[in-house]
This record gives C-alpha cells, structure tokens and sequence, in this order.
C-alpha cells in the first residue's frame, strides 16, 4: 500500500488494454462452491519458503505495561501459495501483517525473525525483515510485498484522482526513471488486471464517485502495480454484498495465478477462507492455535476454538448456528496456561498450567492442545 500525497499532480491517462486471459475454472474443495482460488500452488513441497516467520513477536506499550499482540509465531508461506491467517478481532491477524510491512504503531519492538526471498525469488538474495532499518523496509513496500487494507475509503486519499494514487505506487516499484507515459501505461494495465470496467474514466474519479466495489478494485490495482511477490489482503470482503464478495475473491484467484504472487489472506470467516487458502493458521490471543492444509482442519480440526470457529459459520445447509461463549481476552490479563482454556467445553486442571506446545496431529497438521496425541511426521 502506498500512502499518496495530497500535493501529487492527478495523471490523465488515454489508453486502452484487453482484457487477460478469462478466469479459470474452478478445482477446489470447501464450505463453498469451487473455485480457482484454492488450486495448488505450482511448487514442490521442498522448496524453500518465499515468506518464513521465526517465532515473531510484537509487542505494544500501554499503561498497565508491555502486551504481545503477536506471540511467538512461525509460519511459511511457498511462492504462489495461498496462506489463511483466521481468528476473531483482537487474535492479532492485522498486527501480524502491519509488522511484515514495517508499519506498526511507534514504539512497538519486534523480536524474532521474518525471512523473505526478495524481489526475484533469489534464496541466496533473502532478507530477514525484521533486521533492516525504516529505509530498506520502505524500499519493500510496493515492490516485493504489498497490502489491501481493509477499508478502501479511509486508505485512499479522498483528493486526489484514484489514478494518481496507482500512479505513486507504480513510481516506487518503477523508480524515477519510468517515464509519465510508461507510468500511465502502467497505471491502465493495473486497473485492467483489476477487472475496472472503463480504466481511463475510473481513473479520473476520486474515491467517493466509486461503489464500494470499485474502490476495493483499485486497491487491489495500487497493491498489484508495483509488480509484488507477497500479497497481504486483509479483510477485502469486509462490509461488501455477496455478490461483489464473490467477484473480489475470483479476482484475487485470477491474480494470483496470472502473476504468481503468495497471498497471506486474513479474514475472521472460515467460509471466505475455505474459498481461497491452500493452508490455514488459526491465530487466538496472538499466538497460532492451529495449522495445516485447509481440508484437513475444516473436515477435522484438533483445537477447540477452530471447532468452535466451525460450529459458528453460516453453512450451505440451514442449521442453528453456535456461538463461542465469552471473548477474546484483554491481552494485559491473560489467563494462565492456555489462553482459550476459560472458553472451551474440554477444559481439564492441567489446561491452566502452562501454555500448551503445538502438536503434531497429522503430518502437515499442528495444534496446541494438550488433549491432541502427536503423531509420527
């Protein structure tokens, strides 16, 4: 995401792109109906991960002293995977993706480590994100990893053309040698790859004389125009209707697969998930609870709050839903042991203990709980 300038110049822009290559047909399973979005990614399962988070931690300043939004994740994400980070408000899911993008909140300290491959994919090019000062993290931004943020109209700027701010973004991943005409080229082409019927009108719109969907789009085009490896998209669906919702997932699936970019999707709705993820991790008071391949936990879960996620999500069939009980805790008065251990059904004395480890409970499927028996890997 690129933060525009309200004393940018507005580009106008004349030129005209077909359209790529139709959506492909859909190859998935889930709680919805198939779709492109959840192909398997085109790598091996040895290759070395594009994205790799070392026992990450984040933590936050406050009057009753320091919290860990983010605790002590590791997760990997291949080249052209799709990853679901899944949980309620306040698990840490966005505090996750602000710290790969080097935008948390100031004075935040971050402890761990974030590999990534860098721009060509190059595995002897990688960096480890979280060691690199502001400069070198904002010359990521745009070019290697880019975000959709979860409200289009409070992150564009409402003054300036949508076209200009695409414009900025294609300049940071082009540099200043990209001429005004390449960078206009530049800026059709994204809003052409984001589906925006008439590009060269849409871009000379400002924010509030789009729909929802339409500014939505545009977002996507400013993340996809600097050309990144990593896509972050946080809650892209949120507070759209079902039918943009659907078109906004098939776009992502389109993209993902013309430009094979990585995409970590957050979203706290297992069913938006089941439709794009290869993977998902639950997160839940900032530390992952579960991980493995999406199929896998959505058909037999091992945490008690992924099944309680389950139990909650509207389905195709008509059924009463199920509520978890209670909330999220605060995260200055964390119980002992396992966090969720106030919340689930299955709670024993030694839940309250300690924090539980993750187990193994399938050879690519983890969770931590003490009641999961570990299997051989």
């Amino acid at each position: 995401m690129i933060n525009p300038s309200p004393r940018s110049q507005a580009n106008t822009v004349a030129l005209n792109f077909r359209h790529p290559v139709p959506i492909a047909a859909a190859h998935t399973r889930g709680l919805l109906p198939q779709s492109p979005i959840s192909q398997k990614p085109p790598y091996d399962v040895g290759v070395t991960a594009l994205l790799e988070l070392r026992n990450l931690t984040v933590e936050l300043p406050t009057p009753g002293g320091w919290v860990r939004p983010v605790n002590d994740v590791s997760l990997s994400l291949a080249a052209g995977e799709t990853l679901g980070l899944v949980g309620e408000s306040g698990s840490g899911k966005t505090m996750l993706s602000l710290a790969l993008m080097g935008l948390l909140p100031r004075g935040a300290r971050v402890t761990g480590q974030a590999w990534f491959a860098g721009r060509n994919g190059d595995l002897e090019d990688r960096r480890e994100l979280v060691a690199l000062d502001p400069v070198a993290r904002a010359a990521l931004r745009g070019r290697s990893l880019a975000m959709i943020f979860q409200e289009p109209m409070t992150s564009l700027n409402p003054v300036m053309r949508v076209g200009a701010q695409v414009a900025e973004a294609v300049r940071v991943g082009e540099g200043a040698s990209c001429s005004r005409r390449e960078v206009e080229r530049r800026v059709l082409e994204a809003f052409t790859r984001a589906r925006i019927p008439d590009p060269e009108l849409r871009a000379r719109q400002f924010p509030h004389q789009l729909s929802g969907g339409l500014r939505q789009r545009v977002m996507i085009a400013m993340a996809v125009a600097g050309g990144p490896r990593l896509l972050i998209a946080d809650e892209p669906t949120t507070a759209l209707d079902v039918t943009v919702q659907e078109q906004i997932l098939e776009l992502l699936a389109t993209l993902r697969a013309e430009l094979g970019l990585a995409l970590l999707f957050i979203t706290h709705d297992l069913a938006v998930v089941a439709r794009v993820a290869q993977r998902i991790a639950v997160l839940y008071a900032g530390r992952v609870v579960e991980v493995g391949p999406a199929p896998e936990i959505l058909a037999r879960s091992r945490h008690p709050y992924t099944e309680g996620l389950l139990r909650a999500s509207p389905r195709m069939k008509r059924e009463k839903l199920e509520p978890i009980p209670g909330a999220v805790p605060r995260l200055d008065a964390l119980p002992p042991g396992c966090a969720f251990a106030p919340r689930c059904p299955y709670v024993r004395a030694e839940c309250e203990q300690a924090v539980p480890e993750l187990r193994r409970a399938g050879p690519e499927h983890l969770a931590r709980c003490i009641l999961v028996q570990e299997t051989a890997s």
